[in-house]
């Protein structure tokens, strides 16, 4: 169905966008040589293209690495290999043509960035770190031809572009949220969406783990959250949980692709799995049926109580001790069946409790009127652009995720008939998920004060990975492109063409993507 519709949408828009399309600035006799150099995603910040020195990968190519790039260099070797059919071995040095990841002092880049240098000799990837690394090997997997992401043999050349890539990101924090709490998503499925963000660079995934319609983390010290409050979803299905063991193997797969799990607990609206799984949590002690519908605003957690406080303690202590990372998200949004003093209240008892377990705060918006510490990160979330509490926030210290609705939130409808999805936000098509700037998206939140963007993905009309995808692709790339590139990069026109060139890959990988009319799709 969805194939089918987004078809006849392109077919009957590619001839009218392909001549109302203006040309590229500044194209030239050499352009296309530069453009295949810097023709990925996310664009990077320089490329200097050299057409004489293109590196050709061989049966005899090797990859060459150091004990600290052994891990980057196996994931290279593994991305390759099913394609090529070449053995490409793993060595520490050696005098056959290699791609070489060297990490070690490397000026401009930071910690997350690279330098990518093709010579017909070879192919040298130079980082200060593993993460640096691993987002070189994205750029250097799109300069090979769509073919390399074939699990089976498949025809060459393997040529990649000679020149030199110096690229660094924008900010630190580029993200995608996937919500498997509406609808579960089970591990192989998550772990699918973990491969396709890494290629864009994506090094965050915000799991958002409990909800209204369920809960989907084992919790040993109150069982039945994901027993019982996992045990449905949107709809009326089977709904389902992650065991510890199944969510630490998660984050470890995640850790191998070089992206942090961010784990959310929504509080303390959002919260009717919970108050269904144990009475006590209830201010009247009378648990609530479980919930299928996708209505929000009508759950709380009972303020008053000592239990709540004692249940969170024990929830972010077991979530904090499965989470390596620094950060736990709290949520905070929508709470319409908590009084502002009562909301208050309750952030300043559970904010204490995620720092005695070692960790720091994100949550939606909403918590920035709690007066959290500046240690915290609010996720703006909303459609207008303004919020006094996130601004003063800002001018206080604190980092602002930028995740606004009609821009970021791929669970949009690209338009009125899209089959999936939602449109309270707005229809967001191809364009409108790339015209929009962190810096500007918030008003009093200027560029210093962005901790980054995040993709969220709700899953109200979602229940598989076909259904993911076809909302996800193609504007995640984009979003992930405004996180790392240059502000200076930014645009449509180039975009849309590097985008189009995108398909090839995702239809060799599976990816049921939409057919946006607003891209000439090959």
């Amino acid at each position: 169905m969805r194939r089918s519709l987004a078809g006849l949408l392109g077919a009957t828009a590619l001839a009218l966008t392909a001549l109302t399309q203006p040309a590229l600035a500044g194209e030239s006799a050499t352009a296309p040589d530069t453009r295949a150099l810097a023709d990925v995603i996310p664009v990077p910040v320089s490329a200097i293209a050299d057409p004489k020195a293109d590196f050709r990968l061989t049966p005899a190519t090797a990859i060459e690495a150091d004990r600290g790039a052994r891990q980057v260099a196996d994931y290279l070797a593994g991305l390759l290999r099913p394609s090529t059919g070449y053995r490409l071995p793993v060595v520490e040095r050696t005098s056959a043509p290699s791609i070489a990841l060297e990490l070690g002092p490397t000026a401009r880049v930071g910690d997350q960035g690279y330098q990518l240098t093709v010579t017909k000799k070879g192919v040298t990837l130079r980082a200060n770190s593993g993460d640096g690394l691993f987002a070189g090997v994205q750029t250097l997997r799109q300069l090979l031809p769509a073919q390399v992401e074939s699990r089976q043999v498949a025809r060459g050349p393997w040529i990649v572009p000679g020149g030199k890539i110096v690229d660094y990101p924008r900010f630190a924090y580029r993200g995608a949220m996937l919500d498997v709490a509406r609808h579960f998503f089970a591990v192989d499925e998550v772990k699918r969406y973990i491969d396709q963000i890494a290629q864009y660079k994506v090094n965050r995934l915000h799991l958002h783990l409990a909800d209204d319609q369920g809960w989907r983390i084992e919790i040993k010290s109150w069982p039945r959250l994901a027993t019982y409050g996992g045990s449905t979803e949107v709809g009326g299905g089977p709904g389902g949980y992650y065991t510890q063991e199944q969510y630490k193997d998660l984050v470890a797969y995640a850790a191998s692709r070089h992206i942090t799990v961010i784990p959310e607990i929504d509080m303390p609206g959002h919260t009717n799995a919970a108050l269904a799984s144990y009475a006590e949590l209830n201010c009247d002690g009378v648990a609530p049926p479980l919930y299928t519908g996708i209505e929000v605003g009508f759950s709380s957690l009972c303020v008053d109580k000592d239990i709540t406080y004692e249940f969170l303690d024990d929830v972010i202590g077991e979530l904090a001790a499965l989470t390596p990372g620094r950060y736990l998200h709290i949520g905070g949004d929508e709470a319409h069946a908590t009084t502002p003093e009562d909301y208050q209240k309750f952030m300043g008892q559970v904010l204490p409790i995620v720092a005695k377990h070692g960790k720091l705060a994100q949550g939606w918006h909403e918590i920035a009127k709690a007066d959290p510490p500046v240690s915290a990160v609010p996720q703006f979330w909303d459609t207008d652009g303004g919020d006094a509490d996130t601004a003063a926030a800002a001018a206080a210290g604190n980092k602002i995720l930028v995740s606004p609705a009609n821009k970021a939130y791929l669970d949009m409808q690209y338009n009125e008939n899209s089959p999936l999805g939602l449109h309270w936000a707005g229809y967001v098509e191809v364009a409108d998920a790339y015209d929009w700037d962190p810096s500007t998206a918030v008003q009093g939140v200027g560029e210093a004060s962005v901790a980054g963007v995040e993709a969220p993905l709700w899953s109200e009309t979602l229940t598989d990975s076909d259904d993911i995808e076809f909302m996800a692709f193609p504007r995640l790339p984009g979003i992930a492109e405004i996180g790392w590139s240059p502000k200076s990069t930014h645009d449509w026109n180039d975009y849309r063409e590097r985008l189009a060139q995108q398909a090839p890959r995702w239809e060799i990988q599976g990816i049921d993507f939409y057919r946006s009319p607003q891209v000439d799709w090959p």
